[in-house]
């Protein structure tokens, strides 16, 4: 192991693609803890002491910004925006037949599609910063119930003053969007995915050191010792697949025969990723948001669905809250490998180059077949997608550490995912180079 970590840095090349991928994440990571013009920075520090581990709404999204959400900070919105768009960019090739038609147009629609990303990361930007400088200007940042200080985090509310705070946020989105290229093309691994790693990466020692500060070293240790074990089930998760065979028959084009091979299509357990869980939260967390904004007045009563959203949709730990969050997992994770995954085009393109399954005939039987284990591998699959996402639930019902707890839900996936993928990348560079790998 250590051999094959100093061929790494014997490898000019290889030496220079990993140090390029370092620079960029200390910057990215630097541009984390820059205050956005306007905003008081020593108020936003103390109303961060004041809430540790209590982040509400905002949960989600200051996970994938590694902090820098609730820091105001000009990276603020993180990946968040890039990440949104992709999924939307992604579902409207079922709904606009133009973007199903790029899609299969190759290297050029790419290109395209990838085009359209990057606008609508830009307009995600700006209706995003534009809905935390208000929160934040409000005073609802950090809950209703937050100190003075939490109430004036800006110190210039005028228009170009918000404005200014607007472009700010957009440009940090935008050049962490031109980062996460910039390292896939120049670096290591895929940019985005690492961006996203690093960010929540950055959180992990903090959250334990938290723990043991609040539930002393014996609950550190046993915290230490699950993740352990989480880790280990779902990097075994991640990488089971089921391998459906396929044969290719021999065909002569002149004087030559092609085909006589075999192989196999990969259909992997997890094959939704960290997807379904951002969808669920999602959903769950718009009820809530709807009732931060019809807060009653000083000396009045809330409405009834407001009580009632407060109550049971607000609280991890409640058991109604948890069934929902587990049922929309799985929903969404067939809804999601359904889009993905389209067993007649596959059928089609094997049907087109001579493949078929052994026992199944070609075309509309192999489509069927391919749906009928698809749909099967999917249920084992959802379901440990759920049981992941309520483990910092379950931590939180336990010994209150939600926003603590770092071995669960969509951090764990991302990484675990990234990290198995970026090792991957870069022991098939050194087979390239020495012929032996960094894995054996």
């Amino acid at each position: 192991m250590f051999s094959a970590i100093a061929r790494i840095f014997r490898t000019p090349d290889l030496r220079r693609k990993i140090g390029f991928t370092l620079g960029i994440i200390a910057l990215y990571r630097l541009g984390s803890f820059v205050p956005t013009p306007f905003v008081d920075f020593e108020n936003v520090q103390k109303c961060l002491a004041q809430n540790q581990g209590t982040q509400g709404l905002y949960e989600l999204v200051n996970l994938f910004s590694g902090g820098a959400l609730l820091q105001l900070s000009i990276f603020a919105l993180g990946i968040m925006p890039y990440i949104t768009a992709s999924i939307i960019t992604q579902l409207l090739r079922v709904v606009i037949p133009h973007f199903e038609t790029l899609h299969k147009e190759g290297q050029a629609g790419q290109s395209k599609l990838t085009q359209y990303t990057r606008y609508l990361t830009i307009f995600l930007g700006v209706l995003q910063s534009t809905t935390l400088i208000t929160v934040a200007r409000s005073g609802a940042l950090f809950g209703t119930n937050s100190s003075a200080e939490c109430s004036s985090l800006i110190t210039d509310d005028t228009w170009y003053a918000v404005l200014l705070m607007v472009i700010t946020m957009t440009a940090g989105t935008g050049l962490i969007m031109w980062m996460g290229e910039l390292i896939t093309e120049k670096g290591i691994g895929n940019g985005m995915s690492l961006l996203i790693f690093t960010s929540i990466a950055a959180t992990f020692p903090s959250s334990l050191w938290a723990i043991q500060q609040s539930h002393g070293f014996e609950t550190f240790l046993l915290v230490l010792a699950i993740g352990i074990v989480i880790v280990i089930a779902v990097v075994f998760i991640e990488q089971s697949q089921r391998r459906i065979p396929v044969q290719y028959a021999k065909r002569m084009v002149g004087r030559r025969t092609y085909g006589g091979n075999s192989t196999y299509i990969p259909i992997k357990v997890n094959m939704a990723g960290v997807i379904p869980i951002i969808f669920a939260s999602s959903l769950l967390y718009l009820p809530a948001l709807i009732a931060q904004f019809n807060q009653p007045a000083a000396g009045q009563e809330p409405a009834a669905w407001v009580t009632w959203i407060t109550t049971y949709l607000t609280k991890g730990d409640h058991p109604l809250y948890m069934a929902l969050y587990f049922l929309l997992i799985v929903g969404f994770t067939y809804f999601y490998v359904a889009i993905t995954f389209n067993p007649e085009e596959v059928a089609d393109n094997m049907k087109k180059y001579g493949g078929f399954i052994p026992g199944i005939r070609a075309g509309r039987p192999t489509a069927d077949y391919l749906d009928y284990v698809l749909t099967r591998v999917t249920l084992p699959g959802s379901l440990y997608l759920g049981l992941i996402a309520l483990i910092p639930l379950i931590a939180l019902a336990t010994v209150g550490a939600n926003q603590n707890f770092p071995f669960g839900g969509a951090s764990i996936l991302i990484i675990v995912g990234v990290g198995l993928e970026t090792v991957k990348q870069i022991d098939s560079q050194l087979q390239q180079r020495h012929y032996e790998g960094l894995l054996r």
